[in-house]
């Protein structure tokens, strides 16, 4: 299904420095809030925007003699997540205890998978522009509870601690240093979030944190990448720096962009990257230190003792399997082979599922998928985005666009007519159909009358007929004023012939 595509490795970006040419290399470890009711290890709420600490469970604020009781449908989520991006699923994994103690973590560890994730090694293809692909590895998908958040700005004298995410169930989605620029980066989180959606895995809403991604940055000189390639050996790629808790595209691509250069500039200077955590501050367009970066020993990891190995079976995998809808290269390939769409417009019509369903709903109304995309991006869509409005907020149904543009094809109404029928179903609702009639707003086929009107036009206007004949492009006029003397009725198709034969053109 994605023959369309052309796969190409990864092109560096490079960047020139004071003294030399540098490459970037980028991995992302991105958290996906698991779209789910309840938490990853109790029954409360998950919902957004709940009054501060409405969302809490006994064991979410580690009350003593609380036990955690694994969430199945978030278990569920993360080998459905595992299989859309053609991962391996392990039938056993096991959760940990990450320890380390700050105000918002009630329990003093977060409970992880380190050593035995439920999805294994996977990959995402990657758009960079009409048929030009890139395939990005995925090392693991493992499923953690989120921490909770502290406040620090409602009280000059005080902090305040909302446990209402606290544990909330996230996917983390760790890639291979495979990113080569920030424009990958954005696109890279682009399609896992529009995966993502398609799959009902993750909402992707980058606003309220339900997805963001830790950027892992390094530079290195030409040719070292590849080298990593050879042996797998980390230490050719620099020193990494990772930039925490990102949840804009467009602000990826700046700190990523700043990181680099602030790198290059220390070792062009004889200095030495120091492996830290850092953060991004929009606003000064630069990152700044957070904290030195920990190893894996330094949170003392350890398989959880209230826990017991999580075991599921192949057959429970493969019905999970059975159910995945069309993800997005599929349908977008689709849309290209037996509908006839252009790439870009294929991209366009799958960018969100939400647009998608529409548009598969126009068209069986329709019954032309080249006219409907047409209608969908060009009227719908243009008219949407200049009022703020997403798919699910059109006025206008699939039922009543696909009329319109029945409309067209059988020929009762011209385009021009159709754009006003647009504007009436738009702000006012109704079938279009019943519109037409009511509004007398069914294009004039009579070829008789058309006849008539292309003749008193050209009795009426002798110098233009001389014209005309001398500069066949002219003619035009007269299609223009038949039409307009119809009130916009007449055939355009049917005016057009009949100009050009009473014209002898």
């Amino acid at each position: 299904m994605l023959d369309h595509l052309a796969f190409t490795a990864p092109e560096p970006k490079v960047i020139a420095g004071a003294k030399s040419d540098w490459e970037l290399v980028i991995g992302m470890e991105v958290h996906a809030q698991v779209a789910s009711n309840a938490k990853l290890f109790s029954g409360a709420s998950t919902m957004f925007g709940n009054e501060p600490n409405a969302n809490v469970a006994f064991v979410d604020a580690a009350m003593p003699g609380m036990l955690p009781v694994i969430n199945e449908f978030c278990v569920a989520q993360a080998v459905r997540t595992g299989l859309a991006l053609k991962a391996g699923i392990n039938l056993r994994s096991a959760f940990d205890r990450k320890n380390y103690f700050y105000p918002d973590l009630p329990q003093g560890y977060q409970i992880s998978q380190l050593y035995h994730p439920i999805v294994g090694e996977g990959e995402i293809i990657v758009d960079m522009g009409p048929g030009v692909a890139r395939k990005v590895r995925i090392e693991r998908i493992h499923l953690e509870q989120d921490a909770g958040k502290s406040i620090h700005d409602m009280d000059p004298t005080m902090s305040f601690v909302d446990f209402n995410r606290t544990g909330v169930a996230l996917m983390e989605i760790v890639s291979r240093p495979d990113i080569r620029g920030p424009e990958e980066a954005a696109a890279y989180i682009a399609k896992l979030r529009q995966i993502l959606r398609y799959i009902g895995t993750c909402d992707g809403n980058m606003q309220n944190g339900n997805l963001r991604a830790d950027v892992n940055v390094s530079v290195c000189r030409p040719g070292q990448y590849e080298k990593y390639q050879a042996t797998q050996d980390f230490s050719h790629l620099g020193t990494r720096c990772e930039i925490k808790n990102m949840n804009s595209m467009r602000f990826i691509q700046q700190a990523i962009d700043y990181e680099a250069r602030r790198q290059i500039a220390i070792l062009e200077d004889g200095g030495s990257i120091v492996q830290e955590t850092r953060l991004y501050d929009p606003d000064k367009g630069e990152t700044r230190s957070m904290r030195s970066k920990e190893e894996a020993h330094d949170y003392r990891y350890f398989p959880c003792p209230d826990l017991l190995p999580l075991e599921i079976e192949q057959a429970w995998v493969d019905d999970i399997g059975a159910t995945m809808p069309e993800l997005p290269d599929e349908k977008k390939a689709r849309f290209v082979k037996d509908l006839g769409l252009s790439e870009y417009d294929a991209s366009v019509l799958t960018a969100e599922v939400a647009d998608a369903e529409y548009f598969e709903a126009v068209v069986a109304v329709a019954e032309d998928g080249k006219l409907a995309a047409n209608w969908v991006i060009n009227e719908l869509f243009g008219r949407l985005k200049k009022e703020g409005h997403e798919i699910g907020q059109s006025p206008v149904s699939p039922v009543q666009l696909g009329g319109i543009i029945k409309l067209i094809r059988s020929g009762d109404i011209s385009g021009k007519i159709a754009k006003d029928l647009f504007e009436i179903v738009y702000t006012e609702g109704g079938d279009p159909a019943a519109i037409v009639e009511a509004r007398g707003m069914k294009q004039v086929t009579d070829l008789g009358a058309i006849e008539a009107a292309v003749d008193e036009i050209i009795a009426a206007n002798p110098a233009q007929v001389e014209k005309a004949k001398a500069n066949p492009k002219l003619a035009g006029w007269f299609v223009g004023q038949v039409i307009k003397a119809s009130g916009g009725k007449a055939n355009p198709a049917a005016v057009n012939e009949i100009v050009a034969r009473k014209l002898g053109l």
